[in-house]
This record gives C-alpha cells, sequence and structure tokens, in this order.
C-alpha cells in the first residue's frame, strides 16, 4: 500500500506516510501537512484564549469575531463565519455575549428578516480590540523568530493558496 501511495504522489518531495510496525503504512507526522496546520493552531488557539480569557475576560472565538469586525464593519455575522472559518453557533454566542458587555451592537439588515443583523464593534469594542492586537501581534513576532523574512513570505503564499483548497476537500 505504502508504494501505491508514494507512486500516486507526485505533488511533494517528502512523503506524508511510511513504513509502521508490523508493515503497516501509518502517517509520518513529521511531514503529514495537517498535523502540522493542526498542531500549530490548537496550540496558539489555546494559548491565545488562555491569555486574552485571564487579561480581558473574552475568549478566542470572541476575539476573532472582534478582529473581522474591525476589519470589516457592519457585516452580518454569515460573514465572519465564513471568513474566519467558524461554525455559525459559535459565532452566535460570541456576539451575544459581546453585546451583552457592550463592545458590539448590531443594525436590522432586511426588513423582511428581523434577525439578520449587521454587527459592528462600539468604541469600548475598539479600545478592547486594540489592547488584545497589541499581544496578538507581540506573539505573532515571538512565533515567527528566526524565519526568513523571504521564507515568511513564500510561507504566507503557500498557505494562502491552502486555504484555497481546504474549499475543494
Amino acid at each position: 500500500m505504502t508504494e501505491e501511495i508514494l507512486e500516486s504522489r507526485k505533488t511533494r518531495i517528502s512523503s506524508p506516510v511510511k513504513l509502521g510496525p508490523h508493515d503497516r503504512t501509518v502517517l509520518d507526522l513529521e511531514t503529514y501537512v495537517p498535523y502540522f496546520l493542526s498542531s500549530i493552531n490548537n496550540a496558539l488557539t489555546r494559548k491565545a484564549s488562555d491569555t486574552y480569557l485571564e487579561k480581558f475576560g473574552v475568549g478566542i472565538v470572541a476575539w476573532r469575531t472582534m478582529s473581522m469586525l474591525a476589519a470589516e464593519p457592519d457585516i452580518p455575522a454569515a460573514r465572519i463565519c465564513d471568513f474566519v472559518s467558524l461554525d455559525k453557533a459559535a459565532v452566535s454566542r460570541a456576539l451575544t455575549t459581546l453585546n451583552d458587555q457592550g463592545l458590539v451592537e448590531s443594525n436590522q439588515a432586511s426588513e423582511s428578516d428581523p434577525r439578520r443583523r449587521n454587527w459592528r464593534l462600539t468604541s469600548t469594542g475598539y479600545t478592547l480590540h486594540d489592547n488584545i492586537l497589541a499581544i496578538a501581534v507581540r506573539r505573532e513576532e515571538q512565533l515567527i523568530a528566526g524565519v526568513d523574512p523571504e521564507e515568511l513570505e513564500v510561507f504566507l503564499r503557500v498557505i494562502r493558496q491552502m486555504r484555497l483548497n481546504v474549499e475543494k476537500l
């Protein structure tokens, strides 16, 4: 089976599989891209959520929601879900919590559907956003420390392409 997988894979130099115990084909976690993406994301998310909750009382989903609203004010929850790849229920809960805290506000986007709302940060929300943003940028600086700037740009092009490819899976 390993030979079949290796033979069919002409898109990369290293293999995502290797021969494991009992001569079985297993994932090679040192080269399997989804493992790295998931592992890095899980570690970043967990640590960011802990930091933001401790310092600001806001979790990672709320932060991602706020970040999106700062970049694109007056948008519906569906736009946040699509761009940030978050579950609709999670974004809805985050918006409710942020609204209760006075960090976001909304207006009715459609007269025919009163449930459809466009959301934006309040001035208090922007202040909190700016405080969290400073920490987020410092965290990114620590994450990319030691990475050559040109290699980082190549990585960003690759990861953007992967994001487009995810839609086709």
